[in-house]
């Protein structure tokens, strides 16, 4: 049974034909006009038709203050600290805030599967089952079904932010806002041409990205692509285990971002033994067969990111019988914030398969998705009443490095990011509509470039005010 996006008639809007699905989209112009993607007030209340879990008071204080209060108090200042390290490193920490205030606004009423937090610094490399690098989003920790815009604005805004901190002029930063909506809708439309299949088999390997680059951007990508090759888990097990006298292979602590786990810490009767059987029951059998030659020897906490610091995140050390090892991390996943903060009922794939499994099933199947070749080691477990994802560990991960960035290979990085985004909504059957929605003009453009420089300058007000609060109001949210 195939996802199912909410959308009038599920069944007929994914069977509907490119024409049927683009007159659609023009339709629904009719209830939310293209320019009122540009509206944003950061009011107390929903706009009308909003999901009323969107109401109450805007205090990014106590916004956070609030999610801080369910993670680990002991990193909560190092939370902060990440966060308050510059605007950009804020903006990447507040997707709840963002879909808090995205839920109070007007949006297209188009949902497709979500990735949530789609800034540029979620795009990165990463190696295919084929050991080929790949340019992709690759964090899905608040993937949901939601209104494509959502996603855009969050791509858009965060173009913004990243292009005020480097301290480009507003005249760049517009032009590399343009250029990525342009290259979203120009994807999108492109994608809508084939079948089904081909968008599925559509892989966003490297050389697609480098084909759309400029010479400082090609040298820019060569330097990330060899950077990335090197970080495979023999080097991960190189730099952060020991052998012990008995042969088998533990973590080195590096306090406080890697830590010796209490065997407390997960939960009465859990083992790591149980938590890797658990684990295993969730992946394919080929994969399972693989696994079945480890076993787990070591279980440390990792802190990882910038917002999901705090939240539960394990590195599993697992050791085969020649003494080669493989790393996996083992993430927390919580209720996605668009659902949470922006108010978006989840369709009943999602809710059924999330009651029966936890929440780890939504990020691990949201991501085969979204994204063109997945980690063949996804999935997912359950300890209590928390609920976890799993993933590879340093699988040739890598990423463009954003800071001082000249404004050219900026420029071609985020146009890239825009298509890689067209290409994880083109698998929605509501993709099509999208376009229609979009049209040939620009109003729609236009209004998501205003609305994202509206929210720029908020998010740095929002920045100014956690860094002007007392650290005890960021720990102790108000009854």
């Amino acid at each position: 049974m195939p996802l199912e996006i909410p959308e009038g008639s599920v069944r007929a809007d994914a069977m509907l034909s490119r024409a049927e699905a683009y007159k659609l989209g023009q339709s629904k112009r009719a209830a939310t006009p293209r320019d009122a993607l540009a509206v944003f007030s950061a009011t107390d209340a929903p706009a009308p038709g909003v999901a009323e879990a969107t109401a109450g008071e805007r205090d990014v204080v106590t916004h956070l203050a609030q999610q801080n209060l369910t993670r680990d108090p002991v990193l909560v200042p190092l939370r902060m600290e990440r966060m308050l390290a510059n605007p950009f490193a804020f903006y990447r920490g507040t997707a709840g805030l963002m879909a808090l205030d995205l839920g109070r606004g007007p949006h297209s009423g188009i949902m497709v599967a979500a990735c949530g937090d789609a800034h540029i610094s979620n795009f990165g490399f990463f190696a295919s089952p084929e050991r080929k690098l790949v340019f992709d989003l690759n964090d899905f920790d608040e993937a949901a079904v939601a209104p494509w815009d959502w996603d855009v604005k969050r791509l858009v805004t965060s173009i913004v932010v990243g292009g005020m901190h480097a301290e480009y002029s507003e005249r760049e930063i517009r032009r590399a806002a343009r250029q990525s909506l342009r290259a979203y809708r120009s994807g999108l439309t492109a994608l809508q041409k084939t079948s089904p299949l081909e968008r599925y088999y559509m892989h966003g390997n490297v050389d697609f990205a480098r084909n759309s680059l400029s010479s400082e951007g090609q040298n820019l990508l060569h330097d990330a692509v060899k950077a990335a090759g090197k970080r495979t888990a023999e080097r991960v097990v190189r730099r952060t285990t020991d052998v012990g006298a008995d042969g088998i292979l533990r973590f080195v602590e590096h306090p406080p971002t890697m830590t010796r786990l209490d065997p407390s810490a997960l939960g009465e009767g859990a083992s790591r033994v149980e938590l890797f059987a658990q684990y295993r029951e969730t992946v394919p059998l080929d994969i399972d067969t693989v696994l079945a030659q480890y076993a787990p020897t070591d279980l440390v906490r990792r802190v990882v990111g910038v917002g999901s610091v705090g939240t539960q995140c394990f590195l599993q050390l697992l050791q085969g019988s020649d003494g080669d090892a493989l790393v996996l991390q083992v993430k927390e996943a919580s209720t996605s914030v668009l659902e949470r903060y922006g108010g978006i009922a989840q369709p009943p794939r999602v809710t059924d398969g999330v009651a029966a499994h936890g929440q780890g099933f939504r990020v691990v199947n949201l991501q085969r998705i979204l994204q063109a070749v997945s980690d063949p080691f996804l999935g997912h477990l359950q300890r209590g009443e928390r609920d976890f994802y799993v993933r590879q560990f340093h699988d040739m991960k890598g990423s463009i490095e954003l800071e001082g960035l000249a404004f050219r290979p900026y420029l071609d990085y985020v146009r890239t990011c825009g298509a890689m985004l067209a290409r994880a909504h083109a698998q929605s059957p509501t993709a099509g509509q999208i376009v229609g929605y979009l049209g040939t003009l620009n109003a729609a453009i236009d209004a998501i470039i205003e609305w994202s420089f509206t929210y720029a300058r908020q998010s740095l007000r929002d920045f100014e005010a956690v860094r002007a609060a007392h650290p005890d109001a960021l720990l102790h949210a108000p009854a």
